[in-house]
This record gives structure tokens, sequence and C-alpha cells, in this order.
């Protein structure tokens, strides 16, 4: 399994397509045994990132990010075979471990396209990682 974090510096980003870069985890029987560092291609367009994630570069499985656009944008990384798990916030370490050990607990956060302001769609359950 390859999981892709969105970071700024060594936190989980708050918007998944304005990060610095992605965490690359590669995980086999539940232990890591790779991490890589993946700057952001430049320029942000709706479609672009699942295609650069799950193809481009080797197949990501899962993406983890605090924000996201919005629900189209998880129906193309879902298109492409990526699950989205939003509303997570911490140290990218730590959110991976915690994610191969069972213990995040996702809400769901979308952004106003105009800005960064936070929308809820659904009940957000905001989980903080040290």
């Amino acid at each position: 399994m390859r999981i892709a974090i969105a970071q700024d510096g060594n936190r989980v980003s708050e918007h998944f397509g304005h990060c610095e870069g992605y965490a690359i985890f590669d995980v086999e029987d539940s232990i890591i045994y790779r991490r890589d560092d993946l700057p952001n291609p430049p320029g942000h367009e709706p479609g672009r990132l699942p295609v650069f994630l799950a193809g481009g570069h080797g197949g990501v499985n899962l993406i983890i990010a605090g924000g996201m656009g919005g629900p189209r944008a998880v129906q193309l990384f879902n298109g492409s075979g990526i699950q989205v798990l939003l509303g997570i916030s911490g140290n990218t370490d730590y959110v991976a471990q915690d994610y191969i050990a069972g213990r995040l607990s996702p809400g769901e956060e979308f952004l106003q396209p105009r800005g960064r302001r936070r929308v809820p769609r659904t009940p957000l359950r905001r989980v903080h990682y040290p």
C-alpha cells in the first residue's frame, strides 16, 4: 500500500491541493518500510493530482489531508482508485503510524472555492495529533 499525506513542513496540510508536498509512505504487513517526500507539482487544476499520484508516482492507494476542495475532488480521486481521508491534522509520521494501527477517526472537510475558509458539509469530527 502507498499512502500520500499532504504536508506543509512536517505537519498535515489543511488543503490537499495547495500543500508544499506529499509524504509518501510505502506500507507492507502494517510496517512502513519507506518514506519519500514529493513536491507538489506547480499549477492546481481539477483532475491533475489524481493522475499524478495514482499513475505517475507509483500507485498511491490512499491520501490523507486536513481538507479538500469539495465532493467533486474526492470523486476524482476515487475514480482513480485512491481512497480519501479528510479532517486530519498533526505530524505526518504520527498520522501515518496511527492510520496503520487503526487509530485514525477522520472527519470530512471541504473548502470554499474562493479562499481557504472551511465549510464542513457533514458533521465535523476534527482529529488532532501531536
